[in-house]
């Protein structure tokens, strides 16, 4: 019974290695090009910008601005959007350790890529070099919409939707510091 289990294991293990492998030789191998115009036209869209032109963007929603949210927002609730939302990858406690994303301990007002010892992506490392820090609104942008706000980085996160729940959030976060800043 143990030889046939071992041998099942085996098979699935020589599977998922050739599948992870065939996939790293085809990225190896194939480089996509992308289209100078659509291959199929679907009637009543617009037609796409002329060649060398930059693609339209859709134009993002304005942010509500966090500040006014701030002031009636709920610190449990917060801790709860951080454990459910943020907790997989960051820690929040003074000297805890990175994980898949930074320590967040103290991160209100203080620089972008603040922890010590992560590896941040060289987007986030360009604008802590260019003096970018985490204020109440920065925070919330990225909350928002990780990919947006810091064009580059590697936070897999889709972003954070309500507002509340970024005011909540931020405001919890706030208290994670030894003398948190001021509200805005």
């Amino acid at each position: 019974m143990s030889l046939e289990l071992n041998k099942t294991f085996a098979a699935i293990l020589t599977a998922g290695i050739l599948a992870m492998g065939t996939g790293m030789l085809a990225d190896m191998v194939v480089h996509p090009k992308a289209l100078h115009e659509n291959v199929y036209r679907v009637e009543g869209v617009a037609a796409a910008a002329p060649a060398g032109a930059a693609p339209a963007q859709p134009a993002a929603p304005a942010l509500e601005p966090i500040g006014p949210l701030l002031a009636n927002a709920d610190l449990a609730a917060g801790e709860q959007v951080a454990r459910r939302q943020c907790a997989a990858c960051h820690t929040f406690d003074k000297g805890g350790r990175n994980q898949v994303g930074p320590n967040n301990w103290d991160i209100i007002g203080n620089k972008v890529a603040h922890a010590e010892g992560f590896n941040y992506s060289p987007a986030l490392r360009t604008a802590a070099t260019a003096g970018k820090v985490w204020g109440y609104e920065e925070l919330n942008a990225f909350l928002a919409n990780p990919r947006a706000a810091l064009p580059g980085n590697r936070m897999s996160y889709a972003g954070l939707r309500s507002a509340q729940d970024r005011a909540n959030l931020i405001a919890w976060l706030r208290r994670q510091a030894d003398n948190p800043k001021p509200l805005p």
